[in-house]
């Protein structure tokens, strides 16, 4: 081998072994920016699977609020008129509709049977007192011939008695007749008080009879004043109280509204319901409000100012209680149970169980435990930036 071609050789292994060195450091980078690009990977992963949660604050009641609740209109006096005495309508004389005077007749009934007692009992009380008369002659003869001891005193004095059972005699067939007499004055069927008939249920020569389950001859209400029934929740029982006010919704006048005062309340709580009755008083001079109606009692309620105010999207149902899980400083979830009050639609209001400094999640996952460790939203979405712009830096170096 010539000088020259040894020389060419050695020129030939530097510059191979460089092409080598130059792979070597290239695969080296490779491998290193991969490893560093797979932590950064498995530390976004990692972080990706604790959840992103929004934090709200509970708010505190503020104005009033409204408790609407279904009511039952009924007359301030409503009265269902029924048959004392056995007969035959004769007439009637008012009809639905009618308004009609305390004491004013409504129909007649025709009571022959009762007609025959009294002339029965109007007998019996004339031979009641004929008997006493006898009676009477009868002692005062007896006592005259024990002046001569032609009779015994225990006779006289049997007859003295006898006087006196004949006086009792008379004094209950006056009464059975004044009883009839005055049942006689039921075959005239008068209204109780001033009000409208609501109903009538008989007609000429109809029958009637006492007693059994006859129905009802007349309905008479007074309506210048309606009474109004609520059945309230009981958590609500302790803010409803008298002389306050209310307003009423009625379907038939969707563009008026009517005024009631809270009059009176049951003191007691239904066992089968738990709900305490209330009664409200509304006037009602142009009788726009009927007895039967259904009505929505709107009661304006004064807000708790120390009651707190959370979302119904944050609450969580475990079995028989409701929670909320609540995020400390060190971003670890902690699950508090809470006493609910009121319902007010899209958010609670909580009696117990929270504080108004305290961090809740809104919208909590299902699966969410005590002690696991959640990203505030705000935190996520710094964090996401950072991530991006530090992969951008890392591709751009890999390229």
């Amino acid at each position: 081998m010539s000088r020259g071609e040894g020389r060419s050789l050695r020129r030939v292994k530097k510059w191979l072994g460089l092409i080598v060195l130059a792979a070597c450091g290239v695969a080296t980078t490779g491998v290193i920016g991969r490893v560093q690009s797979e932590k950064r990977l498995e530390r976004w992963t990692a972080e990706q699977a604790i959840p992103t949660v929004r934090l709200i604050s509970p708010k505190r009641g503020s104005g009033k609020q409204e408790l609407v609740l279904p009511g039952d209109v009924q007359a301030l006096f409503e009265a269902q008129i029924h048959a004392r005495v056995s007969g035959y309508v004769r007439n009637w004389r008012h009809d639905i509709g009618d308004r009609v005077r305390s004491g004013e007749i409504l129909a007649t009934i025709d009571a022959p049977e009762l007609e025959q007692q009294i002339e029965q009992a109007r007998g019996e009380l004339a031979k009641a007192e004929s008997n006493l008369q006898l009676a009477k002659l009868t002692s005062k003869r007896w006592a005259a011939l024990r002046a001569s001891i032609a009779v015994s005193q225990q006779s006289v004095d049997e007859k003295a008695g006898d006087v006196n059972a004949k006086a009792a005699e008379v004094t209950a067939a006056q009464a059975n007749v004044d009883r009839l007499k005055a049942m006689e004055g039921f075959t005239q069927i008068t209204a109780p008080f001033a009000g409208i008939v609501t109903s009538r249920n008989i007609d000429i020569g109809a029958l009637v009879s006492v007693g059994g389950s006859n129905k009802e001859l007349f309905s008479v209400a007074d309506i210048h004043q309606m009474r109004i029934y609520v059945r309230a929740p009981q958590s609500f029982s302790s803010q409803l109280r008298v002389g306050m006010k209310a307003s009423l919704k009625l379907p038939q006048y969707s563009d008026r509204t009517f005024h009631a005062r809270v009059a009176a309340t049951s003191n007691a709580i239904s066992r089968q319901s738990r709900t305490l009755l209330v009664q409200l008083l509304a006037d009602n001079l142009d009788e726009a409000l009927l007895p039967g109606s259904f009505a929505e009692v709107h009661f304006g309620l004064p807000d708790d100012p120390k009651a707190l105010r959370v979302p119904v999207s944050a609450l969580l149902f475990r079995g028989d209680q409701v929670q909320v899980a609540i995020v400390g400083s060190d971003k670890k979830v902690a699950l508090k149970s809470v006493e609910l009050a009121r319902d007010m639609g899209s958010e609670v209001e909580i009696s117990s169980g929270i504080g108004p400094d305290m961090r809740i999640i809104d919208n909590p996952p299902d699966v969410i435990a005590n002690g696991d460790e959640v990203e505030i939203a705000q935190d996520s979405a710094d964090r996401s930036s950072k991530m991006k712009i530090g992969r951008g830096e890392s591709k751009g170096r890999t390229e």
